[in-house]
């Protein structure tokens, strides 16, 4: 049985304590079956006021059917439990600032998502051009002095791994001016659920100075790119895959040859931006 909190009783609430309500009653009332009830008890979100030790009945108070009601809400936007438990236990400010997050994920994927369903309807249709919707450009990019930090890593870890490195970097940057370009991920292999790059996140920094041996830093040479300019919502993996792979068609249709690792370039405040805010360009290197 749940390891729940368990008080016995015999006799019917007194009248001037609240009422208890039978789960039945409970379930009706909340608009939840009894079985996600339980669920709901084993997860300790939503706990019985009472449980008679012999029978096991359950009881719950009158007062419980606003935070049942809230589960009940949270659930039909397709909130996990995990987060329908940091919500329900939130005090009231936090648990708006914790919704507000949860649907704010939920609107960049559904954007990222929106804008990879329409280039797949242009693929799959058999139509020219099904990268028409990608605006290819170039620019030679000058010489560059960076601080860098690389590692090994998966899909899954690259977005906190990149944002902690990215931080670690602008920090480093200041004792050198501060930083001096738009910071740069640099894939030196692929990066998905089975292979783990590796990685390489650039800041850089005024190529006039030089940094010592107590940080890590080298030249990026100058360089010709091709790239393609993209919204925060794109920014999603797997969606951010479909503007590597227009770049490097658009490359290999020119009949030019890559001549560099792949990169994202970050121009902008990438925290600041919303969904529909250009933040980055998708470049290759190109001979």
């Amino acid at each position: 049985m749940a390891n729940v909190d368990r008080v016995a009783y015999t006799t019917e609430p007194t009248a001037s304590s609240e009422r208890l309500l039978t789960i039945g009653e409970f379930a009706r009332r909340s608009r939840l079956s009894t079985k996600a009830l339980r669920l709901y008890e084993r997860r300790r979100m939503l706990v019985p006021a009472a449980v008679d030790e012999s029978n096991g009945y359950r009881r719950y108070r009158e007062s419980q059917l606003a935070t049942a009601r809230l589960i009940a809400t949270l659930r039909r936007i397709d909130m996990p439990l995990t987060q329908v438990a940091e919500v329900v236990a939130a005090p009231e400010p936090r648990a708006g600032e914790l919704v507000a997050a949860y649907w704010a994920a939920i609107e960049r994927r559904i954007a990222g998502q929106r804008e990879l369903a329409s280039h797949l309807q242009i693929r799959l249709s058999g139509a020219e051009g099904s990268y028409d919707m990608f605006e290819i450009q170039q620019r030679d990019v000058a010489e560059q002095l960076v601080l860098t930090e690389q590692r090994h890593i998966r899909a899954g870890e690259l977005p906190t791994w990149m944002g902690a490195a990215f931080g670690r970097l602008e920090t480093s940057a200041e004792r050198f001016g501060g930083v001096a370009g738009p910071a740069l991920a640099i894939f030196h292999g692929e990066v998905n659920e089975d292979s783990d790059g590796p990685v390489e996140v650039c800041v850089p920094i005024d190529p006039g100075l030089e940094p010592g041996k107590d940080v890590a830093a080298r030249t990026e040479p100058a360089h010709r790119e091709a790239f393609v300019r993209i919204k925060k919502a794109m920014v999603e993996y797997p969606q951010i895959l479909t503007a590597y792979d227009a770049v490097e068609r658009w490359v290999t249709a020119n009949g030019i040859a890559i001549a560099g690792s792949p990169r994202e370039v970050y121009f902008t405040d990438f925290m600041a931006a919303g969904p529909d805010d250009e933040v980055c360009d998708i470049a290759f290197p190109i001979a």
